[in-house]
């Protein structure tokens, strides 16, 4: 048993540190003076450690506009995901209604759907409406998926019945329930969803780039993207690096505060019926 335990656990580490070292050593290149990195590139200690590129992040550019853009863009479809999902979710579980069923496998047979291929549909349906380069564009496509809708109606298959029973004998109307009663017991699989979209709509690259065809209304990958070549022509990799860095802290920041959330979240989801 306890070899079992110590293979696993080092397996988990080798797969850790596999995961660890990209990030590792884009730090290292963030820190490096780019005159140091013309002569080397791969190495995994700062060759003379320079704040400098972090510097022309907020100096130079249009990159605090992308990152701007990127925390409105993800910020809104979080929040607009998390209301309907869940109101979807709770009616798929708890509520009666004709055709449910019918409904509710037609929503999970979108997880069979590649995104890629609804991309000229939604492209035609907002040219239509002369909306591209806007934030509406941007994050309207991503607030309703198969995955979220399915993950939240496993959360509110494990509420009993009897609470929103007992909502009802009160006299509470089904949207009183669902607000003030279920709602507040879903945060573990809310929280999970949450973290699963936010970090989706932050690493989007392809919806942005078809949608977003202006440099002002670019979100952080986009825009990151956009610089790749001019910087490597520059040689000026530490910048990109530096940039690299700064779009991975939010995402590395919202795993720390709710990692216990997260995993609480899915096992629940996981382990109801």
């Amino acid at each position: 048993m306890k070899r079992t335990k110590l293979l696993t656990h080092a397996i988990l580490i080798v797969l850790a540190v596999i995961c660890i070292i990209p990030l590792y050593w884009m730090l290292v290149m963030a820190l490096t003076p780019n005159a140091a990195l013309k002569l080397n590139s791969t190495a995994l200690w700062p060759q003379g450690l320079t704040l400098v590129n972090f510097a022309g992040v907020f100096n130079a550019g249009l990159t605090m506009r992308w990152f701007l853009n990127s925390v409105i863009v993800t910020g809104m479809t979080t929040v607009l995901t998390l209301l309907f999902h869940s109101m979807a979710g709770y009616a798929f579980a708890k509520m009666r209604f004709r055709g449910k069923s019918f409904l509710y496998a037609f929503s999970i047979a979108g997880l069979m759907v590649p995104k890629e291929a609804m991309f000229i549909p939604l492209f035609l349906m907002f040219s239509s409406l002369q909306a591209h380069n806007t934030y509406m564009a941007l994050y309207l496509p991503r607030i309703a998926t198969p995955l979220g809708v399915f993950i939240m109606v496993q959360f509110f298959r494990s509420i009993p019945d009897s609470i929103s029973e007992a909502a009802e004998i009160d006299g509470a109307s089904a949207y009183r329930t669902f607000f003030q009663i279920i709602l507040p017991t879903s945060l573990p699989a809310m929280t999970s969803l949450g973290i699963f979209t936010f970090v989706l709509t932050w690493n989007d690259y392809l919806w942005p780039l078809v949608s977003a065809t202006r440099k002002e209304m670019f979100t952080l990958t986009t825009g990151l993207a956009s610089l790749q070549g001019n910087f490597a022509q520059a040689t000026e990799l530490g910048s990109l690096m530096a940039r690299g860095v700064i779009a991975c802290v939010p995402l590395l920041i919202l795993f720390l505060i709710f990692q216990k959330n997260l995993i609480r979240g899915i096992s629940i989801s996981s382990g109801s019926k």
